[in-house]
């Protein structure tokens, strides 16, 4: 599959962002023990580079795991090198060039339809429409008229109860970061990241 239907297929694609890289691993491995398959790891974590290298190594025969928060060519050079799949950014610029010229299928941040229309031209693969909350579905259902088959994936403040409604409303995906991984990138509880795992999954039709 290439990216834009591992979005399609997986639905949800967790992000983590932690402020302690031992606590961001036991995160990812419990995600994937779970059954999330699509990981993105914000290079904004604490040793994001050394993080996204241990669970590609350990993870990656069983998910597909990228590099979030890739703003300029260095980081999708670096994101790159440590084994990230994919990148994700949270708005147009150079990252997006950079990691398309590395051969990286890119997620672009986008949230005005100029923006959008700019995103699809530059080659993304499909939009990260951030931020979410701030937007709601019906935001994705109107942009969804206008660019038809372009691929939008809310990200940003993305709750469990609306994951329904994103992808009722077009949504490819949903990307969602501290209503699923809660504060276990830092160190928190493991179990009840479990059980959120297992909401989202039943919320998004993979569980």
């Amino acid at each position: 599959m290439d990216f834009k239907e591992l979005l399609a297929h997986h639905r949800l694609m967790a992000i983590i962002r932690g402020r302690d890289a031992d606590a961001s691993v036991r995160t990812a491995e419990v995600l994937v023990d779970a059954g999330v398959s699509l990981l993105e790891v914000s290079l904004t974590s604490a040793d994001a580079l050394g993080v996204l290298g241990r669970i590609t190594a350990s993870l990656g025969g069983r998910a597909h795991i990228g590099a979030g928060t890739v703003l300029t060519a260095e980081d999708a050079k670096n994101a790159r090198d440590a084994g990230a799949e994919f990148a994700v950014t949270p708005a147009l610029g150079e990252g997006v060039t950079a990691a398309l010229e590395l051969g990286l299928p890119v997620l672009a941040g986008a949230m005005t339809p100029s923006e959008v229309l700019a995103a699809a031209r530059a080659g993304a693969t499909a939009v990260k429409l951030f931020p979410a909350d701030a937007l709601g579905p019906r935001y994705v259902k109107a942009l969804g008229d206008p660019f038809p088959g372009l691929g939008l994936v809310p990200v940003g403040g993305v709750a469990l109860a609306d994951v329904p409604r994103y992808l009722a409303a077009g949504a490819l995906a949903v990307g969602v970061g501290s209503p699923l991984s809660g504060d276990a990138p830092h160190g928190g509880d493991l179990g009840a990241l479990r059980t959120r795992a297992e909401e989202f999954l039943a919320a998004v039709g993979t569980r």
